[in-house]
């Protein structure tokens, strides 16, 4: 949207017209405390000039190297044709259908997307996105809270095998409206403890969350926490790594029912790494809870003339029905990131997608082997399964060794010693299909030689190396 610059004189002439004095007196209900009383971490202007050289100092800055941090963004293989038919003019500026019916291409694009979601996730029915993997989970659990009829409470069991920034975030979006978020501990094997579960028997519970693969790459009796928590009329709540579920059990074949909601994060479908973002997320979920879904779904229907058409079947956005009717306000649809998505998982398809997942699983497997035979590195949760990415704890410090890897070119993981100081210097790493067993090697070498000299006493690693 351009930027249209409004003068003093413009300012006063607008606040005449609708009677008002000040800006002030305009924001007047806003409360005190809560207004910004001065910019002054705001930088000053600068020119066109200027503006340029700074962006392409930021871009200069994003790592060519070596990746295998994983954590929620993958690296993975796009397919040259997704991005050239997503950035096509007719795709790149068509994606937010106010005036839905009009734009017929993008709604069965969308039709298309929910489709192949929902054949994914072996549920009933898929929006058209949400804003990312965090939020998805924090309306998925707004989602269980209204549609757990069987429920009065609003307590949600989340593990903390989930990913760390998905249970911040699901904490500050649904704080304000009552709803506690219990932790869950984890075994020696990386997964939900299920002796911590009896520990709730008897306990008003909307829903359970269960992360498949989970944040440390382990793989969860899913069978078993679904059975648990329809036995308790607990709604499941499954959140995915999408590609996973080319080789994994679908959420809606967990258990004899299946998971109520999935949701997850959609950047492996064919959306690159690109400083934090652009993301999308996703959302199935049985066809009892489909009134309760946020976001907006597409239907496929015939014309007057027997034509097949599409339309928005349901709109539960704020910017469609009234705000207090709304599942969510704040629900965003990542059109142009599902455009991609779709046209990715459209050329890569079931075969695609199946060889894709393996590859990457074989990979982290071999980097595991390779990296667990440097002395003094240990594998963490090595008793069972786990998909693409697995802990290590290093007889060094993480954060050092990190920085030290990174003067390498090799971004070599996640430290996991801020949210889980329990693992001691615990790093997770990931492998997918893009590593070669070259890139393995030199990851391996580099590591191994910094643990050797740090751990020989006369050369600590420094953290600023």
């Amino acid at each position: 949207m351009p930027y249209i610059p409004h003068t003093p004189g413009d300012e006063q002439a607008m606040l005449a017209a609708i009677g008002v004095a000040s800006l002030h007196e305009l924001f007047e209900e806003i409360p005190a405390e809560l207004r910004c009383a001065s910019l002054a971490a705001v930088p000053e202007q600068v020119s066109e000039l200027e503006i340029t050289r700074l962006m392409r100092t930021r871009a200069a800055q994003d790592s060519s190297g070596l990746c295998f941090i994983g954590a929620g963004a993958y690296l993975h293989h796009i397919p040259a044709a997704v991005w050239d038919i997503t950035t096509r003019g007719e795709y790149y500026s068509a994606y937010t259908p106010y005036q839905a019916e009009a734009s017929q291409g993008t709604l069965q694009l969308l039709y298309e997307f929910q489709s192949m979601m929902t054949s994914l996730t072996g549920l009933d029915v898929s929006n058209a996105s949400l804003y990312d993997g965090a939020s998805a989970l924090a309306e998925a659990i707004l989602m269980a809270v209204r549609g757990n009829t069987k429920s009065n409470a609003k307590q949600i069991l989340v593990p903390r095998t989930v990913h760390p920034h998905y249970r911040k975030v699901a904490h500050t979006l649904t704080k304000n409206q009552g709803i506690q978020l219990l932790e869950l501990p984890f075994t020696a094997q990386g997964t939900v403890d299920m002796q911590a579960l009896a520990s709730h028997e008897g306990t008003d519970i909307a829903a359970l969350v269960i992360a498949q693969p989970n944040f440390f790459g382990s793989l969860e009796d899913v069978d078993a926490l679904t059975e648990w928590a329809h036995a308790r009329n607990v709604l499941v709540i499954a959140l995915v790594n999408p590609l996973s579920l080319a080789i994994l059990k679908a959420p809606g074949h967990w258990g004899t029912q299946g998971a109520d909601i999935a949701c997850g994060e959609g950047q492996p479908l064919g959306i690159p790494l690109a400083s934090g973002g652009p993301y999308f997320g996703f959302m199935c979920c049985k066809k009892a809870l489909v009134r309760q879904m946020p976001g907006r779904i597409i239907g496929r229907t015939l014309d007057m003339d027997g034509k097949p058409g599409y339309t928005l079947t349901l709109q539960a956005r704020e910017q469609h029905i009234r705000r207090s009717k709304a599942t969510s306000n704040i629900c965003t649809n990542q059109g142009l990131m599902v455009t991609a998505a779709t046209i990715y998982l459209s050329l890569m398809g079931a075969e695609g997608l199946e060889r894709t997942a393996l590859m990457a699983h074989q990979n982290a497997q071999q980097l595991r082997d390779k990296l667990s035979a440097i002395a003094g590195v240990e594998v963490l949760f090595n008793g069972g399964a786990n998909f693409h990415e697995f802990v290590l704890r290093l007889p060094v410090s993480v954060e050092a060794t990190l920085r030290a890897l990174a003067a390498h070119n090799t971004l070599g993981g996640f430290n996991l010693s801020h949210d889980y100081p329990e693992l001691g210097e615990a790093v997770l790493v990931c492998a997918t299909e893009v590593h070669t067993e070259a890139d393995m090697d030199k990851y391996a070498e580099h590591l191994e030689r910094l643990v050797v000299k740090s751990t020989a006493g006369n050369c600590p690693i420094q953290p600023n190396f």
